[in-house]
């Protein structure tokens, strides 16, 4: 291992509404990246004609969360009456805050006709001063999004600030996310801009100062330390991590809280549906039995 590396994540393999995931985050060896708390590869996957993503209406506190897709299209619906299609290259960010609802569906077009799902999605987690913030949803286009070119590398900022570009999508404290794009034979010196940062292989190959990376694996790094990554046949890889959050964070099911009391309202709150209806729906996921993560 490199010295420049703290750990390696290796996924585990998860089931959302009918794909499977490989999540790497939450992880025993590194609970946050950041205010990465939680991170999930999605496929590539190809859904035949007449099915698709289903993961029905369900709540979220203390996060937002962040997803961007290689391959495919998914409908986001929200407790705040957002209705929205995410394709390739664009960023939904969602804040909870206080609490919201929302659902991910395949659009109809593309469950007619079958589609290949590829992405990303993660949360953040948010400081202690805005886990309560009011709820609130935004989509910005890919072409919105800053890119950058280094040596054969090109770096679409996602959230954040980095590489000299800031991203239009709100954040909430220092934040690295990217998307990485290397060419064949390209290197890119990833410097200590942020106090904490992770590497995640797509596809493709990738080396940390020499190191081989496997795919869906993440690398997270020394503070501190400038490092090397090298792609010989092209990649795709996904740079993530920024400010360390003040105090502990608890995280069960689908709810973030710096205090158990947080998560024990929510948990109520959602068993007596009370923290809101997303329109057009009418399914939505019980609370399921589960020991905190």
């Amino acid at each position: 291992m490199s010295t420049s590396i703290k750990a390696v994540l290796k996924p585990h393999v998860r089931d959302i509404g009918n794909l499977a995931v490989r999540r790497v985050l939450p992880a025993m060896a590194a609970r946050l990246v950041g205010p990465f708390i939680f991170f999930d590869h999605m496929g590539p996957a190809t859904l035949p004609a007449g099915t698709g993503l289903d993961v029905r209406p369900h709540p979220h506190i203390g996060l937002a969360t962040v997803t961007y897709l290689f391959e495919g299209a998914i409908m986001h619906r929200d407790s705040l009456g957002s209705e929205q299609k995410i394709v390739p290259g664009d960023v939904n960010w969602m804040t909870a805050g206080r609490g919201i609802v929302h659902s991910e569906r395949t659009p109809e077009p593309e469950r007619m006709n079958g589609s290949t799902v590829h992405g990303i999605q993660t949360w953040v987690a948010l400081p202690l001063a805005d886990e309560d913030a009011e709820p609130s949803f935004e989509h910005h286009p890919g072409a919105t999004l800053p890119e950058v070119e280094r040596n054969g590398v090109v770096l679409r900022i996602i959230a954040g600030q980095s590489f000299g570009k800031t991203a239009p999508t709100r954040t909430f404290s220092g934040t690295l996310y990217a998307a990485a794009h290397f060419s064949p034979g390209s290197a890119l010196a990833l410097e200590p801009e942020h106090e904490e940062r992770g590497v995640y292989l797509v596809d493709g190959d990738l080396s940390l100062d020499g190191v081989p990376l496997d795919i869906a694996t993440m690398a997270v790094l020394i503070p501190g330390e400038t490092i090397t990554l090298a792609s010989t046949k092209g990649a795709t890889v996904m740079l993530l991590g920024g400010e360390k959050l003040e105090g502990e964070r608890f995280i069960e099911w689908n709810f973030v809280a710096s205090s158990r009391e947080k998560i024990e309202q929510a948990k109520l709150a959602w068993t007596n549906q009370e923290m809101g209806k997303v329109p057009g729906e009418t399914e939505w996921i019980p609370l399921p039995e589960r020991k905190p993560r």
